[in-house]
């Protein structure tokens, strides 16, 4: 099955087919940097960054641009706020955010430009939406004319005369049309500012996208991604200037994620439950939140709970386990068997061609990992079988999915760190438990060997026994 991508503009499914073959051409809104990043901004660049992934699997050469809004209204409030400059807000946040993202094992884009380092080209693209006189001026400010923009509401399917001004829209009286938006404000005592044809100022919000994607990208191209919250105003408005200006389609395919709920509600800082990525890595290893995310399809809302985190961790934990044991008798595995009926990697990507399907495709993961379980479980498998040709499968999924990047042995060393230094508790001390009880069992003496595993119950202690041996784990 070819790949399919479901079109926020067409509202259905339709083929991908790129504007240049074998080459992907995407933008990505990026963060407007005033504040650390949520677990929103984690679903938006984890979903884009799988996205990426899965095209360069496939074969696909991909130029990728987010951009990094680095000045705006919200970021000199907080400027105002913490007693410094702009500039240094936006720097502060950035910083921030890389830190995130590395932690999240999310790819930088291929190119990832800021606002304010592209002022001649918002410059420039203004000029030419006044020359069409698409724009306005009034005194040193610049307005988009949303009426000389006849499909104006294409993207979000709304009519300008069933919308009120209010939400997100900017009241402004000495507007045309409530909705005509800014692309050029002139200077206010204070605030950042730049030289232009019409007097200092700086850009509004959209025309800084229409203008970078546009210089990296090209006037037409593939994919254009964001949160569902940017579908109105911000992408409509992206549309009108770029095809205002360029007169030809802008983007071939829209991509929009959906929300994160926290415990069934809107996430909301007056609601007191806005979580930080920052904040959530402290409780949870940067794959369980990547594989939570991706646990729902990307255009569907998510919940994220304490249950469905701890449920992710204890995945997490399936997968490396069995990793685990794979590499433990890795040199006593003989391996002929290459074409299997289960071809984990192949139904994988029949469930991304259908519009990046990461919860059918993580299903398959999860099929992969109990299979080869089921062999490693019968020592008579282990010769003769795809153990390691489905591992091959496994790690091509875990490459694209973004998780598994350590050994086994970092994984389960750093849970047990981290437990034992919550616990107080002194790991040769289990080590030496465990041997003892591994001894009692191969000598048949049940009852020792059940006293030391109720003891080790009780200090929170699991243990699994498997035909090469016993190990521990944390009942968390």
């Amino acid at each position: 099955m070819s790949l399919r991508i479901y079109n926020t503009m067409e509202s259905k499914k339709v083929p991908f087919i790129p504007v240049n073959p074998g080459k992907v051409a995407m933008y990505v809104c990026g963060p407007t940097v005033y504040d650390s990043s949520h677990i929103g901004h984690a679903r938006s660049v984890i979903v884009f960054d799988v996205i990426l992934k899965y095209f360069r699997a496939t074969g696909y050469d991909v130029t990728y641009v987010r951009n990094f809004t680095d000045v705006d209204d919200k970021i000199i409030k907080r400027a105002e706020e913490l007693g410094i400059d702009s500039y240094q807000v936006a720097e502060k946040y950035i910083r921030e955010f890389y830190e995130d993202l590395d932690a999240l094992n999310i790819e930088r884009a291929t190119i990832e430009p800021k606002a304010t380092e592209h002022i001649d080209k918002i410059i420039a693209l203004i000029e030419i939406l006044l020359e069409k006189e698409i724009a306005y001026r009034i005194n040193g400010d610049i307005f988009y004319s949303i009426d000389k923009f006849k499909n104006y509401g294409k993207l979000s399917g709304r009519k300008l005369e069933d919308m009120e001004a209010g939400a997100r829209v900017d009241i402004d009286e000495r507007k045309k049309n409530p909705f005509d938006f800014a692309l050029w404000k002139s200077q206010k005592p204070g605030e950042p500012c730049w030289d232009s044809p019409w007097g200092k100022g700086r850009p509004g919000w959209h025309i800084e996208c229409s203008a970078m994607s546009s210089a990296y990208l090209g006037e037409t191209f593939d994919i254009h991604g964001g949160g569902k919250d940017l579908i109105f105003p911000h992408h409509e408005n992206e549309i009108a200037q770029s095809e205002g200006a360029f007169e030809k389609p802008f983007a071939k395919y829209w991509v929009h994620n959906g929300f994160v709920n926290i415990n069934h509600e809107k996430m909301s800082k007056s609601l007191g439950n806005f979580l930080l990525i920052k904040d959530i890595l402290k409780s949870y290893h940067p794959d369980s939140v990547r594989l939570f995310l991706l646990s729902n399809h990307y255009r569907s809302p998510i919940d994220f709970t304490d249950k469905a985190m701890d449920e992710s961790e204890s995945a997490l934990d399936k997968i490396y386990s069995t990793i685990k044991r794979i590499e433990e008798i890795a040199d006593n595995l003989i391996n002929d068997i290459t074409d299997y009926p289960e071809n984990y990697w192949k139904m994988f990507c029949e469930a991304m061609d259908d519009d990046f399907n990461t919860a059918k495709g993580i299903g398959y993961l999860f099929d992969a990992i109990r299979h080869i379980n089921r062999l490693l479980d019968d020592p008579q498998q282990r010769v003769h079988s795809p153990i390691n040709s489905i591992y091959a499968d496994i790690r091509k999924i875990g490459n694209v999915v973004g998780i598994l990047s350590e050994t086994s042995e970092t994984y389960f060393n750093k849970k047990k760190t981290k437990f034992i230094g919550k616990k107080g508790i002194d790991s040769s001390l289990i080590d030496a438990m465990v041997k003892e009880r591994f001894e009692a069992r191969k000598a048949k003496d049940w009852k020792k060997a059940d006293q030391i595993r109720v003891r080790l119950a009780g200090m929170d202690i699991i243990i699994e026994d498997r035909p090469e041996g016993s190990i521990w784990k944390f009942n968390t």
